[in-house]
Formats: C-alpha cells, sequence, structure tokens
C-alpha cells in the first residue's frame, strides 16, 4: 500500500456519521424497540456511541446508565455526567457495589491475589499487568501489581489458576452493568447498544455475556483512531477527547495498553490495519516508528489473540439444527 500512515485511517466523519445513524433508526424501527440504552463510562467509546444514538433517534429516545462501582476512577462519573448533561438525554446512577459484593467479586478476586502476595489484605490496591509485546519474542505472563494502604508496590508472577480467578472474578463487574442494561431496556422496550471499537472487537477485549453482549455494536467496525474523530465530529467534550483510555476496572489506575494491547491504540490501530491489508512489517514498522521485527511480533500476537479469543464472539451451539429464525435486515 502506497503513503501508508496514519492517513490510511482517514474517513469521511460526515458520510460516517450518516450511515450509522442510518443503521441505528433502522435497526430500532425494525427490532420494534423504542430507543436505545447506552451504558456511559465517560470514555471515548461509550461516549460516541451515546451521541451517535441521541442524533440518529433524538436525545428523548436514549437512555443512558451510569454504573459506579466502588473500585471506579472518582473521575468516571464527572466524566459520565458531563456527556449525558450536554447530550440531554435522560439518565440514572446505578452503583453496583453492593451486588458485586454479594456475588462475592472482591472477596474472589482478592483471595486469588493472596495466593502469590500473601500480605495482601484489606486497604491494598491492586492490577493486573502484561510485558510489551514489542521488547522481546518471550512469552508473556501476567503480573499482578499491588499497592499497600501506605504506598508500598508488590509485583508478584501470577499463576495460572490466579490469573483466571482474577479475570473471573473481576468479570461480575462487566456481567452485572449488561445485567442492568437489559433491565432498563426491558422496563422501556428499548435495544441495548454496544460500545467496543474494532480493536477491542477483534482482538477480544470484551466479556463474554458482559460487555460483549449487544443488540447493536455502532462502531465495531471503526479502528479507535477513527472514534477519536468521530468523537470530534460530533461535538463529544473536549475533556472526555483528551482523557487516557483506561480499563477502569481494577483498584489501581490502569491503561489498556498495560493490560492487554501492550502498545497505545494509534500504534496498534496502524498495525491492525495494516495486517488487514496486507502491508508489510517494513511499511508498517516506518509508519509505527518501530522496527520490523517488532512489528511481526505484533502481527503474530495479534493472529494469537484472534485464535485465543475466537470463542467470545461464537453464538451457542445447538446439536441438531432448529427452526431457522430470519435476521433483522440492515441494509
Amino acid at each position: 500500500m502506497t503513503d501508508f500512515g496514519a492517513q490510511s485511517l482517514a474517513i469521511d466523519e460526515a458520510a460516517e456519521v450518516e450511515r450509522i445513524c442510518e443503521r441505528l433508526r433502522r435497526y430500532v424501527s425494525a427490532a420494534r424497540r423504542r430507543g436505545l440504552v447506552v451504558a456511559v463510562s465517560g470514555g471515548i467509546d461509550s461516549s460516541v456511541v451515546a451521541a451517535l444514538s441521541a442524533r440518529a433517534l433524538g436525545p428523548e429516545r436514549v437512555f443512558a446508565l451510569h454504573l459506579p462501582e466502588q473500585e471506579s476512577s472518582s473521575e468516571t462519573l464527572s466524566y459520565s455526567t458531563e456527556l449525558t448533561d450536554w447530550l440531554g438525554v435522560d439518565s440514572v446512577v446505578e452503583n453496583i457495589t453492593p451486588i458485586l459484593t454479594a456475588a462475592g467479586c472482591y472477596r474472589r478476586r482478592d483471595d486469588a491475589i493472596r495466593s502469590v502476595i500473601p500480605q495482601f489484605g484489606e486497604g491494598w490496591k491492586s492490577k493486573i499487568v502484561l510485558p510489551s509485546v514489542v521488547d522481546s519474542d518471550a512469552l508473556r505472563l501476567f503480573s499482578v501489581v499491588a499497592e499497600s494502604p501506605q504506598g508500598e508496590q508488590v509485583t508478584a508472577r501470577l499463576t495460572s489458576a490466579a490469573y483466571l480467578e482474577i479475570v473471573a472474578a473481576s468479570n461480575f463487574k462487566q456481567r452485572t452493568r449488561k445485567m442492568l442494561e437489559y433491565y432498563h431496556a426491558d422496563r422501556l422496550n428499548y435495544a441495548v447498544a454496544g460500545t467496543p471499537n474494532r480493536l477491542e472487537y477483534d482482538q477480544g477485549f470484551f466479556v463474554k455475556l458482559g460487555d460483549g453482549a449487544a443488540d447493536i455494536k455502532p462502531i465495531a467496525h471503526l479502528y479507535k483512531t477513527q472514534v477519536y474523530a468521530l468523537a470530534a465530529y460530533l461535538g463529544v467534550p473536549e475533556s472526555i477527547r483528551s482523557r487516557q483510555p483506561t480499563t477502569d476496572t481494577y483498584s489501581m489506575p490502569q491503561s489498556q495498553e498495560e493490560f492487554y494491547f501492550s502498545l497505545p491504540y494509534s500504534l496498534m490501530d496502524l498495525c491492525l490495519f495494516g495486517l488487514n491489508h496486507g502491508v508489510d512489517a517494513e511499511t508498517v514498522a516506518t509508519a509505527a516508528d518501530l522496527r520490523p521485527d517488532q512489528v511481526e511480533r505484533v502481527f503474530r500476537d495479534i493472529e494469537q489473540k484472534r485464535r485465543s479469543t475466537a470463542y467470545l464472539h461464537e453464538a451457542p451451539v445447538l446439536i441438531e439444527p432448529v427452526e431457522e429464525r430470519s435476521r433483522l435486515e440492515l441494509v
């Protein structure tokens, strides 16, 4: 591909907004729903989905949910409230901490952390991290970083069992949020709009039947760079557009880069776009300011994540075919 670089991800924002909005209107009509429910986190993806939904249907037919819990960033609710105030959509705050506590989310996770950091206890904070994908070809394993109430940090390599337990417990958060999204969708006769961008959708960066569940996913075809472009076009508040992308899942501040992607989204977008379009590693490396061998590592990591997370995309398997039900026509 000639002239490969950031410009390769450029889109006609006005045309794309109109295309998505038309699809949203047609879907809601075909599904015989009155509007859309969107869970807003104050991040760029949910903000753009909420803005697109309001533009497509009118703010009076969009219902937003603020779904914080005790480990959410202190800024999350202020950002999401700024968004809903700007859009003029109805919204409600549902603090999910009591549900998570009752399900044992925090207890189960903390028990798993104590299996590798025995002193982990009341008042400690934590996050899990991965080594960078570009540094070496060594097998990358998750570690847990824990911080004591006195500010001392301890890092320990996670066993497979501890890692799986931490992730399984943390997934209560996304699944609880989705449960509440569908509660409000059911009572309003609305559909649920999902918020993954292409990078997250392609790489399985979502929880099955959690944030991976939705009736329509308006930006799953867009690279995150393109989501930011739509945010600027739609007028999403600058405070949200300049906010660092985070997982907002663990009690310590954590970027998506250190948790899953290992590269900033702008470079991951270039690598994913290059791989999808058959661009050689040398060309991608020049555009991304990386070495060709580093880009090759990223390519391999993308393919590996596609294989390992394919299960997340799968519909339930039937033992034998059952009466076919036609899908809603969207085109």
